[in-house]
């Protein structure tokens, strides 16, 4: 996947202890046409988030979708992933050159920016293939995460798109405002909650990626 080909819905994986079931959420995010998938489990013990990251990258390279592991640079290079995305406080979040450099021209690296121009300056000095600003709205996932405004990402895109650069977003995004997000600039829409508790996955993450 070229970073041109980082576009569209981004499901970013529910914390869930059972294997099989995350198995079948993403699986349904795919049949919806996601092709770029995050695997984020900040609870589960590392044994258990080796078996789903490993298992979630053999379904989504059957389909031909990408993997991106969150915050674990070795797990994401122990499994074959596709990338790991970064957060400030997450392992080589603050070295991100070296992150840049261990997995190689090849895989993602995503860097999460919050609200700080600065921190995406960083990213991109790091050939970062994208950069994810937010909580644009409020999230039930991150309730008191710092706030984004659209604004932000329209600045982000006319300053980092034409570096070749992804702009995603992230934070208590809806089928009911996902399209403000996408207006403003945004490559990517990372989604949690208002897609896997969704009644329809499959057809959820369809209608996410009509908005594109």
């Amino acid at each position: 996947m070229t970073r041109s080909a980082l576009r569209g819905l981004y499901p970013v994986t529910p914390d869930d202890f059972l294997l099989p079931r995350l198995s079948a959420l993403v699986s349904m995010t795919l049949e919806g046409g996601a092709r770029i998938i995050q695997y984020r489990n900040k609870t589960a013990p590392q044994p258990l988030r080796r078996s789903q990251a490993a298992e979630l990258v053999r379904i989504c390279k059957a389909v031909g979708a990408k993997l991106i592991v969150n915050d674990d640079l070795a797990l994401a290079l122990e499994i074959g992933a596709d990338g790991v995305h970064l957060g400030k406080e997450d392992m080589a979040g603050g070295d991100l050159k070296s992150a840049r450099e261990a997995l190689g021209p090849q895989r993602i690296l995503g860097v999460s920016c919050y609200n700080d121009m600065a921190r995406a300056e960083a990213a991109a000095a790091a050939r970062a293939d994208y950069v994810a600003f937010g909580a644009m709205f409020s999230s039930f996932t991150k309730p008191k995460a710092a706030q984004a405004s659209l604004s932000l990402i329209t600045e982000a895109k006319a300053r980092f798109g034409s570096q070749g650069m992804a702009i995603a977003a992230i934070g208590g995004i809806t089928l009911d405002n996902a399209a403000d997000v996408i207006a403003a600039g945004a490559d990517l829409v990372a989604v949690i909650t208002d897609l896997f508790d969704a009644m329809d996955i499959a057809s959820r993450a369809e209608a996410y990626q009509k908005l594109f």
